[in-house]
């Protein structure tokens, strides 16, 4: 059975723009389903600027791109996991971007 909300947590993964076209869609209509992703791909999002701006610091060029790597990694999980209908998510983080984003319920 396919929850409701899946196409919205499914746009959420596709690049900045389709995180921000799924949070407009999801204020008309919240879903569990469809908020649970948009809050870990807003943080799998900061996580990538944070990794960014760190590989443009010489001292802190391995940890950026650490964190570049892990990120993506991290993206193509939680995609996955979108797709299988599940939210099953990063350990540890994906519980934290639950609670520090609760401006996106």
């Amino acid at each position: 059975m396919t929850p409701q909300g899946k196409s919205k947590a499914i746009i959420a993964y596709i690049t900045v723009v389709g995180l921000l076209i799924a949070i407009s869609m999801n204020k008309d209509e919240p879903h569990e389903f469809a908020t649970w992703h948009i809050k870990n791909m807003f943080g799998l999002t900061l996580m990538f600027f944070v990794s960014v701006v760190m590989s443009y610091q010489e001292y802190l060029l391995l940890i950026g791109s650490i964190f570049f790597y892990g990120s993506a990694l991290f993206w193509l999980f939680s995609f996955i996991m979108a797709l299988a209908n599940r939210k099953a998510g990063i350990p540890f983080l994906s519980n934290k971007f639950g609670q520090w984003f609760t401006f996106l319920n």
